[in-house]
């Protein structure tokens, strides 16, 4: 039984080393596509991301951009903040968010009404906890020219401070890197081959608009992937990219933050399918948590291939870390990261079958 977990989980570094090597990679490059590219960036009580968003953004070296943000009745410092911080720079226009109509989720809002007010010949919808480097347009750019793709996306180098953050926050990176084939989702349309991340969304405008923009999601929690799927149906390519060495996100700064943002994305990404739930929940249990327990056993058994399961699941993530700039360490918490998925996805299970829904930035959600 040992050794054919140790040969699954062999297979699961090669598949992994595959996703590495043939994913793109934000990097400096060159490319011919030229236009306006509009950075729309909704805020909803961010004063804490205001200046270190602006500052980054004001960095950016491609000749022709502006940026439009939307205050979204935030209640703190947002307004007065980016008021301060986008004086006298003519880039920058600031707006006030409407009320939010019924039926609409409220990131998804804010970025319709940013879509309206943004004129660029591309769309590159930021998160307020971003920061970016200063040739990241250029370097999406090319990933779009030579991918003949009409989205470029990617999951953001992410440093984490709280300990449940270290536990769950960079399993996304796993996620992408292990079971996404990234070959067939890059190079077909596929909408089931699909994934995203909406704190980087680089649209062309012309594509946004064919399939109804942000308006065709505008009831979804995970909208980043629905919008994608919406691009694939209508026959666009989109790119998912490594793009951690130019993009950073800061997503949460408490355990609470972090428990509340995933538990109202990842029961409702797996299609609210209790049974695939217990699947992935036996998933990682058996294949990430378990290795630990052999480990342990090892000091009664002295079997060293009781050993080798945990160094295999050591290995798989550290190449995971090492690709999107996570800790040196961080790959030692993988064992406990899987326990901490499973009370998380059960916990969004149980709260989406007694209707309680879920809470986000004084708002809840079915």
């Amino acid at each position: 039984m040992i050794m054919l977990l140790i040969i699954l989980l062999i297979l699961f570094v090669i598949l992994t080393l595959v996703n590495v090597f043939t994913m793109p990679v934000f990097k400096k490059t060159s490319h011919t596509k030229s236009g306006k590219v509009s950075i729309l960036i909704p805020m909803r009580n961010e004063e804490k991301n205001v200046e270190g968003l602006i500052t980054s953004v004001k960095k950016i070296q491609y000749p022709s951009i502006e940026v439009v943000i939307l205050n979204d009745q935030s209640t703190d410092r947002t307004q007065e903040l980016l008021n301060q911080h986008t004086k006298g720079d003519s880039r920058f226009t600031v707006i006030s968010g409407s009320s939010l109509p019924e039926g609409w989720v409220g990131k998804v809002h804010a970025c319709e009404q940013l879509s309206k007010k943004g004129r660029g010949d591309y769309l590159l919808f930021l998160d307020a906890d971003v920061r970016v480097k200063p040739d990241v347009i250029h370097q999406s750019l090319h990933i779009m020219e030579k991918n003949d793709a009409r989205l470029v996306t990617g999951f953001p180098r992410f440093p984490v401070t709280p300990f449940l953050g270290k536990l769950l926050v960079p399993l996304q990176h796993f996620f992408i890197f292990f079971h996404l084939p990234n070959l067939v989702a890059n190079k077909t349309t596929y909408p089931a081959f699909t994934a995203a991340h909406g704190a980087f969304m680089f649209f062309e405008r012309k594509a946004y608009e064919a399939i109804g923009g942000h308006r065709a999601v505008k009831s979804s929690l995970i909208e980043d992937i629905q919008i994608t799927r919406e691009l694939k149906k209508s026959g666009y390519k989109a790119i998912l990219a490594n793009v951690a060495p130019s993009v950073t996100c800061f997503m949460y700064d408490t355990n609470k933050e972090v428990w509340n943002g995933f538990l109202k994305n990842i029961y409702v990404g797996l299609g609210r399918s209790p049974f695939t739930a217990m699947l992935v929940s036996l998933f990682y249990l058996v294949f990430y948590f378990a290795p630990l327990l052999l480990a342990v056993a090892f000091l009664w058994t002295r079997d060293w291939t009781w050993l080798l399961p945990l160094l295999l699941v050591f290995i798989q993530t550290a190449i995971i870390d090492r690709v999107t700039k996570q800790t040196v360490l961080h790959f030692l918490l993988m064992p406990i990261s899987s326990v901490a998925l499973t009370v998380l996805l059960w916990s969004s299970m149980l709260r989406s079958l007694t209707q309680k829904g879920y809470e986000w930035k004084g708002r809840t959600y079915k």
